[in-house]
């Protein structure tokens, strides 16, 4: 379901109501006469929508995590805030962007429009940016020739299936986050597409060596053997990016309203 549109056609309707009501609609009524009730209601609903349609547009948007592939950082069920402006501003609904700001960073964690279905969306964290080289292989992360280290931190508990995961703290850019590795996973991809610039990448038994073609990105979930990301439908256009998460709200399991939430994400950078 396209949210943006059906939000968009909405503001239509309402603004054209409250158009007819404000500049015609009320000239053709006797005095003190009520408006016809689908001339009161559309015309109510218009600033609401408007609202609505201006902060989720450009300013912030809501999104629900649906699966466990950026475990530990989001987890199953988490309801996340996008920045919408941080990367520039994009029209609404075609989501072209106008007003360029900021470029996605390493580190970010990232809302995208899926490639392979750009009526989905898909949050991972960016990896390589437009130029670089990446590799991962036997579940070593390098960009252009540097080995981004891992340093163990401990073990990460799945409370859904009640078992263990090494945890490792890795370090992208200025950004420090959480991921976790399963040594007994195979490092090979075995599900990769036949995606654009696919002849960028050079896949072996262990693992991927990429370059990032320019105006796109390489993204990869921070649960590495529980991702589909990059390694297997391949880069993300710059056109398909929605906006960069800040900041977690709540989680529909329980209710979380503390600073663990910030933590998670890396605070309002």
């Amino acid at each position: 379901m396209n949210f943006a549109l059906i939000l968009f056609v909405l503001l239509v309707v309402s603004g054209a109501l409250w158009a007819y009501d404000r500049f015609h609609a009320r000239k053709m009524r006797a005095a003190g006469a009520p408006s016809p009730w689908w001339v009161e209601y559309g015309a109510s609903f218009f600033p609401v929508i408007l609202v609505v349609f201006t902060l989720r547009s450009f300013i912030a948007e809501p999104f629900k995590i649906p699966s466990g592939s950026m475990i530990p950082t989001l987890h199953v069920g988490d309801f996340i805030l996008v920045n919408k402006y941080t990367y520039g501003i994009r029209l609404p609904v075609i989501n072209k962007k106008i007003i360029s700001i900021n470029d996605p960073q390493r580190g970010d964690v990232m809302v995208f429009r899926y490639p392979q279905d750009p009526s989905m969306d898909y949050i991972k964290r960016v990896v390589g940016l437009p130029g670089d080289r990446v590799e991962y292989r036997n579940k070593r992360l390098t960009i252009n020739g540097e080995d981004i280290a891992l340093v163990p931190d401990g073990e990460y508990l799945h409370p859904e299936r009640l078992y263990y995961s090494p945890r490792f703290r890795e370090k992208l850019g200025d950004k420090e986050h959480a991921v976790l590795i399963e040594p007994d996973v195979p490092p090979y991809i075995s599900s990769a597409m036949n995606f654009p610039h696919r002849e960028n990448c050079t896949y072996t038994s262990s693992g991927l060596t990429c370059t990032v073609p320019e105006g796109h990105y390489f993204a990869l979930g921070d649960n590495r053997d529980a991702s589909s990301d990059s390694r297997v439908w391949g880069f993300i256009p710059e056109e398909n990016i929605v906006g960069r998460a800040f900041f977690i709200w709540f989680n529909s399991s329980f209710i979380r309203f503390d600073f663990s939430n910030l933590k998670r994400l890396g605070g309002f950078h």
